[in-house]
């Protein structure tokens, strides 16, 4: 299945290749071991750090590969391709974590952050909590103003990357009565006193990615750290996540390349009736069907991606690709299942995986119904 190689420059297509080469040699041989274990290994971090791959857009003068974003686009969609869980750890350390401090933080926190973001340390963006979702605003971490530093009280839940990360961006209210207005963000360092991650939500898909709880006991944060403007983090939440489900789509997209190769190979080497199923136009259509599928999806997501680095509107773009891309992911993954038959259903092949991994692009970073609601805002206001 040939990729639309030429809406990509010449050193675009230069670096999917080596994503792609390193998802392949590096990740492909461990993802069933790392999903029955539920843990990524790690011995593939440094080499991530080594490639740029943990700092794709962070300039150069912070040790950084100074790419754009829509090189995060297609790195995620590579490694996602062989491995989602690894696929999203790379997203989020990305779209998220860099892609914050770069816009918001100020001059001090990019000299302090960013060159260890670009080298060896993992981050993670908490703002989700038991009862705080897609009504993200309705989180209930306080913060209270101590004189020097705030003083940090709550749980956040669903946090990727939380296992390895070394430094978390966390949003909590430092004014309840001014509802959504008191959301500042902070920059938490893993060693801050009364901060500790909690336990490791045991999933249905991406498995080997971390997803954890934060537990804050009187974490104490100094007033350097909070990122932008105090009661201004909800402005940081939205343009941020904004960003981030173009990466998310790219995931998707992966997921679904990834299964429909599989699918498309498996087909040529299973007979029935006397010949490869992959000669009946049964097969044919699905395989056809699925493709064109994943094709549109892949230029919905480049599409929002090129706008945000063109400066842009992309809200509308960035809402569409990551919905359809969630669809075209679970639909091609499901019917890759189907055309193995009962091994699709089995652990000996990686249909089933695939499947179960493609499920989560429908619920984080804005449910489908959160994009269906800002799509529908835009086209209609």
């Amino acid at each position: 299945m040939s990729t639309p190689l030429t809406v990509l420059s010449e050193d675009e297509q230069l670096f999917r290749g080596s994503c792609r080469a390193f998802a392949e040699a590096r990740i492909k041989p461990g993802v069933r071991r790392m999903d029955d274990e539920g843990k990524l290994d790690a011995s593939i971090f440094p080499e991530l750090f080594e490639m740029g791959l943990m700092s794709i857009h962070i300039p150069a003068e912070f040790g950084g590969a100074n790419g754009n974003f829509f090189m995060s686009v297609i790195a995620v969609e590579e490694i996602s391709r062989v491995d989602a869980s690894f696929g999203v750890f790379v997203d989020v350390q990305n779209t998220l974590v860099n892609n914050a401090i770069m816009r918001w933080g100020s001059a001090e926190q990019k000299k302090t952050h960013l060159p260890k973001l670009a080298s060896n340390q993992v981050g993670a963006y908490a703002l989700s909590e038991a009862g705080s979702g897609s009504d993200a605003f309705a989180l209930a971490c306080r913060a209270v103003d101590a004189g020097g530093h705030y003083v940090l009280n709550g749980r956040k839940l669903w946090i990727t990357n939380a296992a390895e990360a070394g430094l978390f961006i966390v949003f909590a209210n430092i004014n309840p009565e001014a509802g959504y207005r008191g959301i500042t963000a902070f920059l938490v360092d893993r060693e801050s006193s009364g901060f500790s991650v909690g336990k490791k939500e045991d999933k249905l898909g991406i498995r080997a990615s971390s997803t954890c709880e934060l537990i804050l006991e009187d974490c104490v944060v100094p007033k350097s750290n909070v990122l932008g403007e105090a009661g201004k983090g909800y402005k940081i939440a939205i343009e941020t996540l904004n960003e981030g489900r173009i990466g998310i789509g790219a995931q998707m997209v992966g997921i679904a390349q990834g299964s429909w190769e599989c699918g498309a190979a498996y087909s040529k080497e299973r007979t029935a009736f006397g010949k490869p199923i992959a000669e009946f136009q049964a097969i044919q259509f699905q395989l056809a069907e699925a493709a064109t599928q994943i094709e549109a999806a892949r230029l919905m997501v480049y599409n929002a991606a090129r706008l945000k680095d063109a400066g842009l509107d992309f809200l509308k773009e960035a809402a569409m690709a990551k919905y359809f891309s969630s669809q075209v992911a679970e639909s091609v993954t499901s019917i890759v299942v189907e055309i193995f038959g009962g091994y699709g259903y089995t652990k000996d092949y990686p249909a089933e995986k695939f499947f179960r991994d493609s499920k989560i692009g429908k619920i984080y970073e804005g449910t489908s119904n959160m994009q269906l609601q800002t799509i529908a805002r835009h086209l209609l206001r």
